[in-house]
């Protein structure tokens, strides 16, 4: 299996900044270190040409982000103040998640160790997403004729807002989102599939409620799963408001990867949200995605 990763500068974050950009680099390290995936399968991800990201996003909030212009109005909606390194970034992400998609079609199974911004809306970012790399990836596909439908199963703690917004009535694409119900984003846009948890959730409640939910996105047939993973239903994620166990979270990733072996799709992973405390739970959590989609999809 081979993966992507954003081979870019670390993001320059004021002391204190709540965004725990370290925890991809400890990633990477612990999927080598652990045999997860060879050294030579991970890939540096190609920077994301702008007329790609034109697909989901408007020209003027692509200039303004690439040229540094976004107000402080819109810097706080995404949480991270702009750099040129964050504008890099968020174009490398979107190209990891095109080319992990494509990878996937390709080869059974793929993803990048990062993506998942899919509170990125079609005018502004917000809650930590610049662009909406699932969205730009569903988009292009669909274009090209690669594919003529895909489902983005979202099961990251906080609803994909964006995802919902920039794809809602595409032809050929279906959102889920499970997510926690009292949690962030606070007005929630309506995905084709929406599950909402309350807070507390254990193993038992997700898992179950998860089931019916994959059922009808297996019912849509779709030719490619992009799965943003999310490692923020944790119990011990800061900001998640649920209780997972890694068990649980296992069995969430295991269940995924099972209905899309059972349909022949192809599988993109993005690791989403995660801020555990400690933050090596979150990347024990991102790493047995990945464990779990050697086992299942056999890659």
């Amino acid at each position: 299996m081979r993966l992507f990763f954003p081979d870019t500068p670390m993001l320059p974050l004021p002391p204190g900044h709540r965004f725990p950009r370290g925890k991809y680099q400890m990633l990477r390290e612990k999927l080598i270190g652990e045999g997860i995936v060879d050294e030579r399968g991970l890939v540096a991800s190609p920077v994301a040409a702008l007329d790609d990201i034109a697909r989901a996003h408007s020209r003027d909030y692509i200039d303004n982000v690439m040229s540094g212009d976004l107000t402080r109005e819109a810097q706080r909606l995404i949480g991270l103040p702009w750099s040129a390194e964050l504008a890099l970034r968020s174009r490398v992400v979107v190209g990891g998640a095109m080319e992990a998609a494509r990878e996937a079609l390709s080869n059974g199974a793929s993803g990048q160790l990062a993506g998942g911004t899919h509170h990125a809306h079609r005018e502004f970012g917000s809650g930590f997403c610049v662009f909406n790399d699932l969205a730009v990836t569903a988009l292009a596909l669909l274009a090209e004729g690669a594919i003529s439908r895909l489902a983005i199963v979202d099961l990251d703690v906080h609803q994909g807002d964006g995802n919902a917004a920039i794809l809602g009535g595409t032809p050929g694409v279906i959102v889920l989102s499970v997510h926690g119900e009292r949690n962030f984003p606070f007005n929630k846009m309506a995905s084709d599939i929406d599950v909402a948890l309350p807070d507390g959730a254990d193993d038992e409640a997700y898992l179950a409620a998860l089931a019916p939910a994959l059922e009808r996105v297996a019912a849509f047939r779709p030719e490619l799963v992009l799965y943003l993973s999310g490692a923020d239903p944790l119990a011990s994620d800061k900001l998640g408001r649920l209780e997972l166990t890694f068990a649980g979270m296992i069995a969430r990733d295991r269940m995924v990867f099972e209905m899309a072996r059972r349909l022949g799709a192809a599988v993109s992973i993005a690791i989403g949200g995660g801020y555990a405390d400690p933050i090596s739970d979150t990347v024990e959590a991102y790493a047995n995605s990945f464990r779990a989609a050697r086992e299942v999809l056999r890659v």
